[in-house]
């Protein structure tokens, strides 16, 4: 084996070029199998940082025939929790995150906090490092305020002090006593700065038709998941009974907590290592081409090996280790090539994709590495070694052997291996092709509002400094100073963006048209608005008037619904003047009718949705209409709501425009990578379908010098070698089509308004392949025609 290695490394760099070009492809596709896989390993394959993760469960609330993300309310999270017998622990956070204020050192600054239960940290089995967590007394109303900091804002803010636990800060002009810090990977939910204790026995936590709770288990040892569905489906047919008015078809369901984490992002990471996994083969196709290429050249050595004894297991044994070498090579390449690639990733990293930032290079990565290089040279060393010990002893070793490395079982073989190189490649392209159209047609999806010159900013005023009146007034002066600004065109504010992600269903009925049933009641979008934000984000009125001033000041029972509601509800009436129950419930009446904004994304249905007017809130988001860069008045704005209140953090600062690019940040990543991939699977195929036109000609030189002596044209001689290469190509197009007509269909999920199966983008790309097919034979062929008929005679 050592000799046979040092024979290979000596081979090698006796043929440097074919070296460097098969290494090259071996580390490109190496190289983007093991940076994906990362990625692969640590989203998907590796458990969760807490504690037997495998006995982890969200948990949703679910309505018969309705929604099945719900959130719990508290009164119905506690009769679970105290009547079950499959949870060892139930514990709940609100399903919304909660903006906190800190103040009192250095500038103020916007935090995002969770709210969650003293059991939190210790349902999910883990330990803050610094410090402690929560105990039942901190639930307790009227408690001191306790809260846990995150480590990145441990860091951040207090400079990684141990000395911080102990200490006080200010939260919403609050005194909260820091009582531990989390561990650097602890993550839940995700994007949280600190944690705060809920007050779950206090008055407000008793509402029954409240649902603001995501509440997470930990499976008692040796329950399955379906048993603990079975288990709460029990009690939730127990509380229907006892509660119909707000129970009736209302139950919980269960969802593994990784599979909560990262169910949606599993299918494009599957596609995106489907995708790798066809570079790398077509890579091996490329590398297996050149090695029987370089095969015919070595018929004579092979023939002499076996001469004197050298047995097929020997000869194969060798040229297997050649491959291996070459694989092993290309793999150590690739690896540093993925170790630049997984950074890019991290670079590149949209916020939208869990566990991410967990990515890592280990003693894991590395094995997976070595192996697939192995794996890799086997692969694409096989064929080529057992095509070269199946020779002609005699014919070898004749004078005018080389020619048996042309046989038609090799040039068979080359054809087979280019068929696949342009069929794989062909699948790539055709699935990059659908994410650029499916993205396209998502650009083109209007978002029900104009993001051009809108600035976007949030606001968290603290409870304990604002009471409803001084909310008002302070939004209204800085209402004032901004719009006074040169640039500023108008003002709007809403309780939540479009865009964001989230939604707030509230139930209503119609008072002119009450159900049958009391409990049947329909939900909408429901947001709170000022008297301009219409204005601000260009939303068109369709009937009606907007809000006036008074009304928002005032907060008045009136609403403005979608079109889409209106279209669901008074399809042959007008709806102005009718009432909509929300609430207490309460009757608003509806004074007119806007378009739809997609408020969730721009991948989901239209929902219908409902705005009331109001100016005395505390968590709100501002919108700004400006006839300049938005950007260029950030610092003006955020000077004018410190001059109102100087500790007044202001947050999330950006254009609409980038909330707009940031909602296709998923699509963008898949779309992104599988174009990559893609690029580099059509230059493998080119170079493929060209090495092989090439080899042919070479082969079949005294061929085309027969021909041309005989009479044959130089037209004629490039038709020919023309034919060859395009029939083979043609071939790989057409087993491509077939190919990608049914693996697209697993990657309908990531599309938006193209079928897995768009005849226009399979159309195209084929096209395609046929001009790079026909590229890549023209040189060859061009070559063909060059033959002198005399030298190519003599010279056989």
């Amino acid at each position: 084996m050592i000799s046979d290695l040092r024979y290979a490394v000596r081979t090698l760099l006796k043929n440097p070029g074919f070296a460097v070009v098969a290494i090259l492809a071996l580390a490109l596709g190496i190289g983007a199998n093991t940076a994906i896989f990362s990625v692969v390993d640590a989203v998907l394959l590796r458990p969760l940082p807490l504690r037997q993760p495998e006995q982890l469960v969200s948990i949703f609330g679910s309505f018969r025939g309705g929604a099945q993300f719900a959130s719990v309310s508290p009164a119905d999270f506690k009769d679970y929790r105290d009547q079950n017998q499959v949870f060892e622990q139930l514990a709940a956070a609100l399903s919304v995150s909660s903006p906190v204020s800190l103040t009192g050192s250095g500038e103020p600054e916007r935090l995002t906090g969770a709210l969650v239960t003293a059991n939190y940290f210790e349902t999910l089995g883990i330990r803050p490092g610094l410090g402690r967590g929560f105990v039942p007394t901190d639930e307790q109303e009227g408690a001191n305020y306790k809260v846990v900091l995150s480590h990145g804002l441990w860091l951040r803010r207090f400079g990684g002090d141990s000395d911080t636990v102990g200490k006080q800060i200010t939260l919403d002009g609050k005194p909260y006593t820091v009582v531990g810090v989390m561990l650097s990977d602890f993550r839940f939910p995700r994007l949280v700065d600190l944690w705060a204790p809920m007050p779950l026995n206090s008055r407000g936590m008793s509402a029954r038709g409240a649902h603001f709770l995501r509440p997470v288990a930990r499976l008692k040892r040796g329950v399955t998941l379906g048993q603990a569905q079975a288990e709460v489906n029990t009690i939730a047919a127990r509380l229907e009974a006892q509660y119909p008015d707000t129970n009736t078809r209302k139950g919980l369901r269960l969802v593994s907590l990784h599979e909560q984490i990262v169910g949606n992002i599993r299918p494009a990471l599957l596609v995106i290592m489907g995708a790798v996994g066809f570079v790398l083969l077509i890579a091996c196709s490329n590398v297996a081409s050149l090695l029987l290429s370089r095969a015919a050249s070595r018929q004579r050595e092979i023939a002499i090996r076996s001469a004197l004894g050298a047995g097929k297991a020997r000869l194969v044994r060798l040229l297997l280790t050649e491959s291996v070498l070459l694989a092993l090579i290309g793999g150590t390449l690739g690896t540093l090539l993925a170790l630049w690639g997984t950074d890019a990733l991290l670079l590149a990293n949209p916020s939208n994709i869990p566990r991410l930032q967990e990515t890592r290079f280990d003693m894991g990565l590395l094995t997976f590495a070595l192996l697939l290089s192995l794996l890799t040279g086997l692969m694409f060393g096989w064929i080529p070694a057992l095509q070269v010990s199946r020779f002609n002893l005699n014919a070898s070793l004749k004078e005018g052997g080389s020619a048996a490395g042309g046989s038609g079982r090799v040039r068979l073989w080359h054809r087979l291996l280019v068929v696949t190189e342009v069929a794989l490649a062909l699948v790539l392209l055709v699935g990059a092709g659908l994410m650029i159209r499916s993205c396209r047609r998502l650009l083109q999806v209007s978002p029900g509002f104009n993001p051009d010159g809108l600035l976007t900013l949030q606001i968290n005023l603290p409870d304990a400094k604002y009471d409803n009146e001084e909310a008002s007034r302070f939004f209204q002066q800085i209402t004032q100073r901004i719009e006074s600004l040169p640039g500023v065109e108008t003002l709007g504010m809403v309780t939540t963006l479009p865009l964001g992600g989230l939604g707030n269903d509230n139930p209503f009925t119609i008072l002119e048209r009450p159900p049958q049933d009391p409990r049947q009641k329909v939900t909408a979008d429901f947001r709170t608005v000022d008297h301009r934000y219409f204005q601000a984000m260009e939303i068109p009125l369709l009937r009606g008037r907007y809000f006036t001033e008074q009304e928002a000041r005032e907060a008045a029972h009136v609403v403005v619904v979608s079109e889409s509601l209106m279209q669901r509800f008074f399809q042959n009436e007008s709806p102005l003047g009718k009432h909509l129950m929300i609430g207490e419930p309460a009757a608003y009446e509806i004074v007119g009718v806007v378009g739809d904004v997609r408020n969730r994304a721009l991948d989901l249905e239209v929902y219908q949705a409902m705005y009331v007017p109001s100016l005395k809130v505390h968590e709100t988001s501002l919108a700004i209409r400006t006839t300049v860069d938005p950007l260029s008045l950030a610092r003006a704005i955020r000077s004018e709501i410190l001059a109102v209140d100087m500790n007044q953090p202001v947050s999330n600062m950006r254009p609409m425009n980038d909330l707009l690019f940031n909602s296709m940040a998923s699509r963008r990543f898949s779309m992104w990578l599988l174009n990559l991939f893609s690029a580099v699977a059509l230059i493998l195929a080119a170079i493929g379908v060209y090495g092989v036109i090439s080899y042919s000609v070479t082969q079949r030189t005294r061929e085309i010098g027969v021909r041309m002596a005989l009479g044959a044209s130089r037209y004629e001689v490039f038709g020919l070698v023309l034919k060859q290469g395009m029939l083979t190509g043609l071939a790989g197009v057409a087993a491509g089509l077939v190919l990608a007509f049914g693996v697209t269909r697993l990657m309908s999920r990531l599309l938006f308004g193209v079928s897995a199966t768009d005849p226009l983008t399979f159309a195209i790309i084929a096209l395609l392949f046929v001009l790079v097919t026909l590229l890549a034979c023209y040189l060859p062929a061009r070559r063909a025609t060059s033959v002198d008929p005399i030298a190519a005679l003599r010279y056989e």
